[in-house]
């Protein structure tokens, strides 16, 4: 039986306790919750990698992985992400839950600490960061941005989305800019790291056997540190839905590259908090988000037009993202058939098998989540920046979901950018 507990712990600082006794592992976060932008995106994501570096206790990489031995071989990762237009920088770790230690010794309390010390009580040089660390963490940061490029498929993802939210918080990347980033000094990210102690939205989650009291205790005496902090920090999400052009935009790059990558942005107008979510949903999922979609059954496998042809929803910006490798010569067919495919589910042309697979593809996915605790953290931080309904909520309302309220989601959404990635070649 899984039963979940949300409270407010301190001013601006909420807690999400999971208990179950499924897993042999105690799973927590720590996340810190800002509007994304321009300006600080680069900065905020590079905060977590410099403070996992040490802590006033544990002042290197040596102590504090000695620290995590000491709790049974824990593990404590930074962890960057976007939730629509809030960028959410911290921790997660995963640690031996209590009701599997040998000798029964408590390690809750020891581990929360532990993410409490990350946090606070950074390892300090000169009244600021580590200058070493800094550097090390700057670099790395640059090196990840620039990496991005490697995996085309990603990469043209990440172009249209930046192109089609120009303007928009949402058009920042998760990590911020490589200028950014390499212009980052110890004094400016000490400055940085205040700014979100003082200001951001901490969102703490727990998986575990404890019981919420117990663990409600042990974040409490972790962050006391933050009882100083304003009752109101600021506002974390906009997600406007608003936006993009009447008539659709086309973008293109040009690189070293063999396979064209075509991908198309869509605006839905539909948030995950909307009664028409639901819908929505199976809209994807018999368009392009599963291996039974229409893309993949028809512009892939039956036509030949595309090596891959998916979609996803970007649930908390109201966007459906079309992706797909091609070859040059064949983007406008494939742009066409997607397109088509687009326009049988806006009229209703949906066989009952396709909307069951759908469903039972989506239901299946909630379900399966209770079974990864990774899963289920990513799935109540996003609750956390738009609330909505749980896992098994949802999945009761994609049983109810009618062709008739598929069709009338599809024909909501519409067409605003069009990004293709070609080689250099076809430039000329």
């Amino acid at each position: 039986m899984t039963q979940v507990t949300r409270t407010e712990l301190l001013p601006g600082v909420y807690l999400t306790a999971v208990h179950t006794m499924k897993f042999k592992s105690s799973y927590m976060g720590i996340q810190l919750l800002t509007p994304l932008s321009e300006e600080h995106a680069a900065a905020n994501a590079l905060v977590p990698m410099v403070l996992r570096r040490g802590t006033e206790r544990c002042p290197d990489m040596e102590r504090l992985s000695a620290a995590l031995d000491e709790l049974y071989g824990g593990s404590v990762e930074p962890i960057v992400r976007k939730k629509g237009e809030t960028q959410c920088v911290g921790f997660v770790a995963s640690f031996l839950d209590d009701a599997y230690v040998p000798d029964g010794t408590p390690i809750l309390e020891h581990a929360a600490a532990l993410l409490g010390e990350l946090l606070l009580t950074p390892a300090r040089e000169n009244g600021g960061f580590v200058s070493a660390y800094v550097e090390r963490e700057r670099a790395n940061l640059v090196d990840r941005i620039r990496a991005q490029v490697n995996d085309k498929r990603q990469y043209a993802v990440l172009r249209l989305v930046q192109l089609m939210c120009q303007g928009e918080p949402y058009g920042v990347d998760r990590l911020g800019s490589e200028a950014s980033a390499a212009a980052i000094t110890g004094e400016a990210l000490w400055e940085r790291y205040q700014a979100l102690l003082s200001g951001a939205r901490v969102e703490l989650y727990f998986s575990g056997s404890a019981p919420f009291e117990r663990v409600e205790a042990a974040f409490r005496s972790a962050l006391a540190g933050l009882n100083g902090r304003e009752a109101a920090p600021v506002s974390v999400c906009r997600n406007t839905l608003s936006g993009g052009e009447e008539k659709p935009r086309n973008f293109e790059d040009a690189l070293d590259v063999t396979q064209g990558k075509l991908s198309i942005g869509l605006r839905t107008d539909i948030k995950v908090t909307d009664e028409e979510y639901p819908a929505l949903m199976l809209f994807n999922a018999v368009f392009g988000g599963t291996t039974t979609s229409k893309l993949f059954l028809n512009v892939r496998e039956k036509l030949s037009l595309c090596y891959y042809a998916s979609s996803q929803l970007e649930k908390f910006k109201g966007l459906m993202l079309v992706f797909s490798g091609v070859e040059f010569d064949k983007r406008e067919a494939a742009q066409s058939e997607i397109l088509a495919q687009l326009e049988k589910c806006r009229r209703g042309e949906i066989e009952p098998w396709e909307l069951e697979a759908a469903r039972r593809s989506g239901v299946n996915s909630l379900k399966s989540m209770l079974d990864s605790q990774g899963r289920m953290e990513d799935f109540w931080l996003g609750l956390a920046v738009e609330p909505g309904d749980g896992p098994e909520d949802l999945a009761a309302r994609l049983e109810q979901v009618t062709v008739e309220q598929v069709a009338a989601a599809a024909r909501r959404v519409r067409l605003d950018s069009i990004y293709f990635l070609k080689g250099k070649e076809e430039q000329q």
